[in-house]
């Protein structure tokens, strides 16, 4: 098994796996901010009980990926973290 799959196995734990994943990612059409906030809330609610939350968000970091919920964060919360590691 390779590095990159076994750094990925926390991914087949994840409760955000299924029909609902959708939200916790931005639509393709505009989404108000109420909206916005409502889905992620949900998201958030979800990845609360999450077995890998904490992989999650450390690969979201890493990655610096720019989109969505990972590990119960936001893009912006995330970059909170990164800019606050980075001292």
């Amino acid at each position: 098994m390779s590095v990159q799959q076994v750094e990925e196995l926390w991914q087949e734990k994840a409760a955000c796996r299924g029909p609902h994943s959708a939200i916790f990612f931005p639509p393709a059409q505009f989404e108000r901010k109420d909206e916005k906030e409502e889905r992620e809330v949900k998201a958030k609610s979800i990845c609360a009980s999450c077995p890998v939350r904490q992989p999650c968000l450390e690969f979201a970091i890493r990655i610096r990926e720019p989109h969505g919920i990972w590990g119960g964060l936001n893009e912006l919360e995330r970059k909170q973290i990164v800019a606050r590691r980075a001292g």
